[in-house]
């Protein structure tokens, strides 16, 4: 089992990341394209030497469109940011944009107003184009499970192989009573004529506490499942991140006998 262990620790990736996850350029363009109209009629404000008169005659005409201000600073409503003036006052930025004063202190606090008039800005359009790729970029650690998940699962088509995604445990009575208080999601279920497959896929680029306590759940579960006869739980797991919790990921592969990371996946592929 050593030798095992130490020949799948040798070609752990550095990432599973390719280039089109970096940015998730349709969510891009859908959440700019939602606002957009709002977006060209804040174009007005571009060049205007006086801002507080632009402001004004733009919040007569239309005062929704300082709705979507709080983008212009890589900040969306959602999340409830909050802001200090220089009274030592709370506000969430979303209350700048109750009247066209609060709208102007927004401009003249965040800077955008020296932004709006010396057309440093030249259509905020394409400005906010820029501002959602940040943001998007920025949610890249959310995506990471998934990323693994949609990798395991064009393997998995490649070869043609069969798969559910996301299946509770519920669906398996067997499996209900063999876990018992434990309540699980697996990431996949593959069925063949002598055994069903339940599979767990993830990657770690760093380390902590998180890899330890995942190899002590599956340590814990994957017994659960295999004495059930007709069931088998199947890990398949990779990224540097392991080296950090080593020792840890060596005793789970006394209690799990289906480890695979991506360079054997084959493996797996060829039991199934």
């Amino acid at each position: 089992m050593t030798d095992r262990f130490n020949e799948f620790m040798k070609p752990l990736k550095e990432t599973h990341f390719s280039l089109k996850d970096y940015v998730d350029f349709p969510k891009v363009a859908a959440n700019v394209e939602a606002i957009s109209i709002k977006l060209n009629q804040l174009n007005y404000l571009i060049g205007q030497e006086d801002m507080e008169t632009a402001v004004d005659r733009l919040w007569e005409e239309n005062p929704k469109v300082f709705s979507v201000l709080d983008i212009l600073i890589a900040v969306r409503a959602k999340d409830k940011k909050k802001a200090i003036d220089e009274n030592g006052n709370i506000f969430l930025v979303s209350d700048y944009f109750s009247s066209s004063k609060q709208v102007i202190n927004f401009l003249n606090e965040t800077g955008l107003t020296g932004v709006f008039q010396n057309k440093q800005i030249k259509n905020l359009v394409d400005y906010v184009f820029g501002v959602e790729v940040g943001l998007d970029s920025n949610a890249r650690k959310n995506r990471g499970g998934h990323i693994m998940e949609n990798l395991v699962a064009s393997i998995f088509d490649k070869h043609g192989i069969k798969f559910k995604q996301e299946v509770y445990y519920t669906e398996f009575p067997e499996i209900v009573k063999a876990l018992g208080a434990d309540k699980k999601r697996f990431d996949f279920v593959i069925k063949t004529k002598d055994k069903t497959y339940l599979i767990e896929a993830n990657f770690y680029t760093g380390g902590g506490s998180k890899l330890n306590e995942v190899a002590r759940a599956y340590s814990e579960l994957a017994p659960k499942i295999n004495a059930v006869p007709g069931f088998e739980f199947v890990w398949i797991t990779d990224g540097i991140g392991w080296e950090s919790a080593r020792n840890k990921l060596e005793e789970a592969f006394a209690h799990i006998p289906s480890v695979y990371n991506l360079s054997n996946l084959n493996e797996l592929i060829n039991k199934l």
